[in-house]
């Protein structure tokens, strides 16, 4: 018989058998999980979906998972699973991530201009830019002609069009640019 730890004041809970559910069972009970994670954001939620899978695939493997033999099979993975999607969820609002806390040396923020680089202003870029790759190559130009130093007048003379056509082939691609966006984020 086992000794209890050094200050325990009671022995230690009875240890059921080890089960170990197929992954093909855990994946059954994907609604549980989705039901706990219902309040983190759409953009996140597949990743902690993916965590608890990750997490309670592992503890299964080291043989953690222990339900009691009176309950029914089906229930008792519900139970865990929640539990285990519990826990995640926590950790994922827990986070520096979520909380948008900013990390620099001077945590009195004595700085006056802000540190690093906007992570959101790179996703933004990113989706333009591959947004950009899909436009037609005279949409593209009539695009960059706004960062030119020169006139819209001035890019359609070089180019030896209207200024009128010019304005309305960028307005064309403006939209479509803005379309390509808009269905990305959907």
């Amino acid at each position: 018989m086992k000794r209890p730890r050094k200050g325990a004041t009671s022995q230690p809970a009875a240890r059921h058998p080890r089960k170990k559910p197929t992954i093909t069972a855990i994946l059954a009970e994907r609604g549980i999980i989705l039901a706990t994670l219902a309040g983190i954001p759409k953009r996140d939620r597949r990743d902690v979906e993916q965590q608890v899978l990750i997490g309670a695939w592992n503890a299964i493997r080291r043989g953690l998972y222990r339900p009691d033999p009176t309950d029914e099979p089906r229930k008792a993975l519900r139970k865990w699973l929640h539990g285990i999607a519990w826990r995640q969820a926590s950790h994922y609002f827990g986070s520096a991530w979520v909380q948008r806390a900013v990390l620099h040396a001077q945590p009195l923020g004595l700085l006056r201009e802000p540190v690093g680089i906007d992570l959101h202003a790179q996703i933004e870029a990113r989706e333009v830019l591959e947004a950009l790759t899909e436009l037609p190559d005279w949409q593209v130009d009539a695009l960059l002609s706004v960062d030119d130093p020169e006139s819209l007048v001035a890019y359609a003379k070089r180019r030896g069009m209207n200024p009128s056509t010019a304005a309305s082939r960028l307005r064309i691609a403006r939209e479509a640019l803005a379309l390509k966006i808009r269905r990305w984020r959907r």
